[in-house]
């Protein structure tokens, strides 16, 4: 049975930390604690449940943080958690039993990271992290903010466990300062700091500055397969703000030098189309959501509403505006499928069995 440290670094996380370590404590061997300069009750909490509590000098750098709590690690594999992340039952049960029967050492193991909920609890928005990797290959964390895990060259277990995050608050304003600051300090915007400060642009509405650094990065000589499309999708997002509609859809089609279709970019098209009122061609982008699949080892955010119940509802409204009110009805229907209460829905059927004569 392999062992496991989990590592995290907090501050000031006095109303989840608890939480967090309530649903993995008996799960790991060791937990190490780095605090980077709480003044409420975080170490206190933090005391409770381990030794393992580490003072770490702030110094606007995720990434030092991080790699200090890793170097403070003694087990085989580490596991690294935010203070708003938990582990549910059915992930708990995964993580236990992948414990047990792991029966060989991949030298980094990924896991879902689920990022926004339905009011039931069902994940809609989701990725995939680098979560428990192996303490003897030295793995480093990178980036002052957006920090990630640079594993290359190892042995890769993909698992179908998932990380639950509730984010507390918004960062965007604290990102911008990190960055700026590591600006300043002679840090160049290049590859994906470049992508990450482009994305902190399009937050904080400055369209036009964020438009330019997403072309500036498109020409950078390699990137993530992830990052460029989503640099595509939010590029597209820039000139939407920016009233330029066919450099709009120029962005969206650009992602398919990356990959195949993605969802939420068929349904980004598709909706442009829909503006316009050209009804066929927005049917047919809202279909090709309906058919895409996630490819296999992707990393990036995925947004499930775009391949289930997002293309039904556009796809009624699409149906409706052309006549064809059984096609409508049969989509509206799929979409009460995934949101059975949704009430604007319920008012499309009763609107629609009346049409209909049903």
């Amino acid at each position: 049975m392999i062992t496991i440290s989990l590592c995290m670094i907090v501050k000031d996380e006095e109303r989840v930390l608890g939480r967090c370590l309530d649903s993995v404590r008996d799960l790991v061997d060791e937990v190490i604690i780095v605090d980077t300069g709480s003044s409420d009750r975080t170490q206190e909490i933090a005391s409770h449940y381990t030794p393992h509590v580490y003072h770490f000098l702030w110094k606007d750098d995720f990434a030092a943080a991080r790699n200090f709590s890793f170097e403070q690690a003694t087990k085989e594999y580490i596991m690294w958690l935010d203070a708003d992340d938990v582990l549910y039952e059915q992930d708990r049960n995964k993580l236990a039993d992948l414990k047990q029967s792991l029966s060989w050492e991949p030298d980094a193991i990924i896991c879902d990271y689920q990022l926004a909920f339905d009011t039931a609890g069902n994940a809609t928005t989701n990725s995939r992290r680098y979560r428990l990797i192996k303490r003897s290959q030295g793995y480093r964390w990178h980036n002052p903010v957006h920090e990630y895990l640079d594993v290359t060259g190892g042995k890769v277990l993909q698992s179908d466990i998932a990380v639950s995050h509730h984010r507390v608050g918004d960062h965007s304003a604290r990102n911008m300062r990190i960055l700026q600051q590591w600006i300043a300090r002679g840090g160049k915007l290049e590859g994906r700091m470049l992508f990450f400060y482009a994305n902190e642009l399009l937050d904080q509405q400055r369209y036009l500055e964020a438009m330019e650094c997403y072309e500036t990065y498109f020409q950078e000589p390699s990137g993530y397969r992830e990052d460029r499309i989503a640099a595509c999708g939010k590029l597209a997002e820039c000139y939407h703000h920016l009233g330029r509609k066919e450099k709009k859809i120029d962005s969206l089609f650009k992602s398919f030098h990356y990959d195949v279709p993605h969802a939420d970019i068929c349904c980004t098209i598709a909706r442009s189309f829909e503006d316009r009122g050209e009804w066929a061609l927005a049917i047919y982008w809202y279909s090709r959501a309906l058919e895409s699949r996630e490819p296999d080892g992707y990393m990036g955010v995925v947004n499930i509403a775009y391949r289930t119940w997002v293309p039904h509802v556009q796809l009624c409204l699409c149906f409706a505006n052309l006549g064809l009110l059984q096609q409508a009805f049969e989509h509206n229907e799929h979409a009460l499928s995934y949101l059975p209460g949704e009430t604007n829905l319920l008012e499309n059927k009763r609107r629609l069995e009346i049409a209909l004569g049903i």
